[in-house]
């Protein structure tokens, strides 16, 4: 079976967890400056750069990965949010990029193949799977940093499917199942890395799985590029994702209407993994893993959903929670929409086909 027809398997029984937050987790580690940089002999500071571990001291993100399927996860994502060229340049490591993304992949591979196994030695037959986390960057296609210059990209298309369809492909090389384009706030960024991923099955001449996931930063529902939900979905549903979803954006209390309004309109599978919650005056979050499970699992009782887990401030206690909460509980029926042309602007359009 390829990865998409085994995971479309999987979540027609049931709803599917996949992991939280690896920022603030890494952050719990109190790592230093050497670290971070361990013996690459680079020239920048690394402290802060997560993605990097994954050649500098792997066990801290091993450890985590470890801590998400123990709690229950069946998908992984990759710790490679920000594992591209762009945000490596920050650090002067964007001739890493390739090897931070390889190794990345290659240990959530190991890790699911691992428990897979473990759970089939015990006559339990429960695929785990990867997702090759790819954030947004730090630049936009759709607005000008200049507020003087509204006509102003720091970044071109071409530019930003190059740097996308690398990331991919290293992914892909290391293991990863799907590439799960995450945290959306422009949406012609998530095109570029859709168009990224094409041209990446092109060349290996087989498909390689989208999923996307769109970040609110209103609360009126829209992007930082002015999308509404349903705009977004019509503006990406050509590419057919295996999955669609908003991740991290504000708490799951504020993602209730927009999660009902995606699962209306979505034909194809609905994962979500909100923040838990919104952070304090200190930047902690302090939402407790029963009440984040009690609020996304409205959206399961609700038949809203076919995957869940966290985003921010999530740990692998709230993905225990969420993972006992929606257990035996009926995955999502992917509706069977009524043919129309469906058109976005910052709007949806729909025209009726009679």
């Amino acid at each position: 079976m390829s990865a998409r027809d085994k995971f479309l398997a999987e979540a027609a029984k049931r709803i599917l967890v996949t992991d939280g937050a690896f920022g603030t987790e890494i952050q719990n580690w109190k790592l230093s400056e050497a670290d971070y940089a361990g013996s690459l002999g680079l020239g920048h500071e690394q402290k802060g750069n997560n993605d990097i571990l994954a050649l500098t001291k792997p066990e801290v993100p091993e450890a985590i990965h470890r801590a998400y399927f123990e709690a229950g996860a069946d998908i992984a994502e990759t710790n490679t949010f920000s594992a591209n060229r762009i945000s490596q340049a920050d650090y002067g490591a964007e001739h890493l990029v390739r090897e931070i993304n390889v190794e990345s992949a290659k240990l959530a591979r190991r890790l699911a193949d691992e428990f897979e196994a473990k759970d089939a030695k015990n006559g339990i037959i429960r695929p785990r799977f990867v997702a090759g986390a790819i954030g947004p960057t730090n630049k936009t296609l759709s607005l000008s940093p200049d507020v003087n210059d509204p006509g102003y990209r720091e970044i071109d298309w071409d530019t930003l499917v190059d740097v996308y369809k690398e990331q991919a492909a290293a992914l892909v090389e290391g293991g990863a199942d799907f590439i799960l384009i995450e945290t959306v706030f422009d949406t012609l960024n998530a095109k570029a890395g859709v168009m990224a991923v094409r041209q990446l099955e092109d060349e290996l001449g087989r498909e390689v799985p989208i999923m996307l996931s769109m970040t609110l930063t209103d609360l009126s529902g829209r992007n930082l590029s002015g999308h509404t939900v349903e705009a977004f979905w019509y503006a990406v549903r050509h590419a057919k994702p295996l999955t669609i979803g908003l991740n991290c954006s504000f708490g799951a209390t504020q993602l209730r209407p927009h999660v009902k309004t995606l699962s209306e309109i979505a034909d194809t599978l609905i994962m979500i993994y909100p923040n838990a919650g919104l952070p304090n005056e200190l930047g902690a979050y302090d939402e407790m893993p029963e009440t984040t499970a009690g609020f996304v699992g409205e959206w399961a009782v609700a038949g809203q959903v076919n995957a869940l887990g966290g985003c921010c401030g999530s740990t692998p206690a709230h993905i225990g929670a969420i993972a006992r909460k929606v257990a035996g509980m009926a995955p999502r029926p992917v509706p069977s929409l009524k043919p129309e042309t469906r058109l976005a602007g910052l709007e949806p359009f729909a025209v009726p086909a009679d």
